[in-house]
């Protein structure tokens, strides 16, 4: 148990510092590790057993995409099955946005069962990030795009976690309300 916790507390301190000058795009510009640790939060709170790799997967699912950390360092520290489900959630920052959103649609169906979970905490994050502190250069029909473009992906990963695919439907519905 205590390498566990220890898994799990290494790997919030090692996104935190990795993501340290990082803010959310809302208006509010938050620290972007609040996201992160909602995201690992919704995980934990989510499962019926404790899965320590898929809550440290939850804190670091963003290192590899945004800060430049590699795979390799994150087997180092954190073992294959973190970097596995890491590397499973990231997306190719080389391609267009388009085709990177068009990607996550696709393949969400044909993802693990946690990383399909870590996918559904993301989009909760991101929706209640969008109602609570929306960009300032949203419009309400970007709002809107952005809420149907995380169904879609969702979508692809309902049967894995009934309790997010929950948050989320409530966090969606919310989300249209809110513009």
């Amino acid at each position: 148990m205590r390498d566990h916790v220890s898994l799990v507390t290494r790997a919030a301190d090692f996104a935190a510092r990795r993501h340290a000058d990082q803010r959310r795009k809302g208006s509010a510009r938050e620290p972007y590790v609040n996201h992160l640790a909602e995201v690992a939060a919704l995980l934990a709170d989510s499962l019926s057993e404790p899965n320590a790799w898929l809550i440290a997967a939850g804190w670091l699912h963003d290192t590899i995409e945004d800060t430049g950390t590699t795979y390799a360092e994150l087997t180092e520290l954190f073992g294959t099955a973190v970097a596995d489900l890491v590397a499973e959630v990231t997306d190719d920052k080389s391609l267009p946005k388009a085709e990177r959103k068009r990607l996550q649609v696709e393949r969400a169906p044909h993802k693990s069962p946690d990383a399909k979970a870590i996918k559904v905490a993301d989009k909760i994050s991101n929706l209640r990030s969008l109602v609570a502190s929306p960009p300032d250069d949203w419009d309400r029909t970007r709002v809107l795009d952005y809420v149907a473009w995380a169904e879609s992906v969702v979508a692809g990963c309902r049967g894995t976690n009934a309790a997010l695919e929950s948050i989320f439907d409530q966090s969606a519905v919310a989300a249209r309300r809110a513009v």
